[in-house]
């Protein structure tokens, strides 16, 4: 039992890190958003620019900016149109490779970005 219960608190340990920690360096990269707007529904997706920082995250969908601050347990959204605020909320957030998944939990809304690659110096 004892063995056990260590085992699944590694296990657990090393999920939580690889849940916290941004795959991607910092930098510009070609993205997908991808969108559910229905629990149970395969999200529908679209080109997205992105930009990484440390803590940041900036996801671009034509003049639609989704500015996402990562914090140790949740994420802040504010989604911004041009100058002027549109949304924001905070949820819960994990990394799957090199996908950002969280959900909007007011509108019940699943939001993937899939981080690809980096974008080139012109």
């Amino acid at each position: 039992m004892h063995g056990a219960a260590l085992t699944a608190l590694a296990a657990g340990a090393a999920l939580a890190a690889t849940a916290l920690a941004a795959p991607s360096s910092p930098g510009r990269y070609d993205a997908e958003l991808c969108v559910a707007t229905r629990p149970g529904t395969a999200p529908t997706c679209g080109a997205a620019d992105v930009e990484v920082r440390t803590g940041l995250v900036s996801v671009r969908v034509s003049d639609i900016v989704y500015n996402l601050a990562l914090r140790h347990d949740q994420l802040d959204v504010v989604t911004m149109h041009g100058k002027m605020q549109i949304d924001e909320f905070s949820s819960p957030y994990q990394w799957e490779a090199t996908t950002l998944v969280f959900t909007d939990p007011d509108k019940d809304v699943r939001y993937e970005v899939r981080i690809g690659a980096r974008k080139t110096a012109r």
